[in-house]
């Protein structure tokens, strides 16, 4: 039978394709979908670690120095001692000294890391 000349023709409908193709291509959107959002993350993930990379040298420099501060406190302090009590003395006393404080720090950030978690 032939077509009326102005009348449209109708469009190919998608439920004439087989499911196990609909399924397919529904599987490679999502992997697709999956491989962007990890691409995503990794670039944040790298963005943050770009920014972190100086901070984080200037943080190692001044940790070091901090050390180097508190070893010539802790040379002074013996000295200082060594001429009231003797040299080995005061370097005993001078260990002693800053062992405790040592130990106070790590006691009070035990217990702050008990309390908090």
């Amino acid at each position: 039978m032939l077509k009326p000349p102005n009348e449209p023709e109708p469009m190919p409908d998608d439920t004439d394709r087989p499911v196990g193709e609909l399924v397919h291509e529904l599987i490679e959107d999502g992997k697709s979908y999956a491989r962007a959002e990890v691409g995503l993350v990794k670039a944040m993930a790298a963005a943050k670690a770009d920014a972190l990379k100086f901070p984080a040298i200037l943080f190692g420099i001044a940790f070091l120095l901090s050390l180097a501060a508190i070893t010539a406190l802790a040379v002074g302090v013996a000295m200082g001692l060594a001429t009231l009590i003797g040299p080995l003395a005061g370097g005993i006393a001078a260990f002693l000294l800053f062992a405790a404080v040592a130990g106070g720090l790590a006691w009070h950030g035990v217990t702050r890391l008990r309390r908090d978690l």
